[in-house]
């Protein structure tokens, strides 16, 4: 049974939380503290990000944040980039990222994309290509000199869904 949680924008104010949320759910997948230390500027929440991107947020009815997702576009373009996507550990494997992504993919209806992209992180490439995502190819990591991580896309066509 999927948990009933409210999918709504993150609000600024949030913003530690939400940083907070993201390390604990990068370190999940079994990363240690100098790697954490050297990811720790990518994965702070921006002000920015929350102002201008389309970042949304799972809470319970009791109000703890149990996950996000971040959506990102670039003037002109027909496709979106999936920059931010955590799960609170101990919510994984509970429907949270599906619900988020049920958010995400309204949103790219109405903006009337063609495609969405995105730099998986290694352990999370599965659960994209359950979603739908296609790998193609490599991309550079933003935080680890010579680590690459799987680049992966989905193309979409119109009133698709999950």
């Amino acid at each position: 049974m999927t948990e009933e949680l409210i999918i709504r924008r993150a609000e600024l104010h949030e913003r530690d939380a939400l940083t907070d949320l993201c390390m604990r759910s990068k370190q999940s997948n079994g990363y240690d503290d100098a790697f954490m230390a050297a990811c720790a500027d990518e994965l702070s929440v921006q002000d920015s990000w929350i102002s201008e991107d389309d970042f949304w947020l799972a809470q319970t009815r009791e109000g703890r944040l149990v996950g996000c997702i971040r959506l990102s576009l670039e003037e002109g373009q027909r496709t979106g980039e999936l920059e931010t996507c955590f799960v609170d550990p101990a919510w994984q494997g509970r429907k949270v990222g599906r619900q988020l992504f049920e958010a995400l993919f309204k949103r790219v209806q109405e903006l009337g994309l063609s495609g969405i992209g995105l730099d998986a992180d290694p352990s999370a490439e599965l659960f994209y290509a359950r979603l739908g995502f296609v790998t193609t190819g490599r991309t550079p990591s933003g935080s680890i000199p010579g680590r690459t991580l799987p680049r992966m896309e989905m193309k979409l066509n119109a009133g698709q869904g999950l």
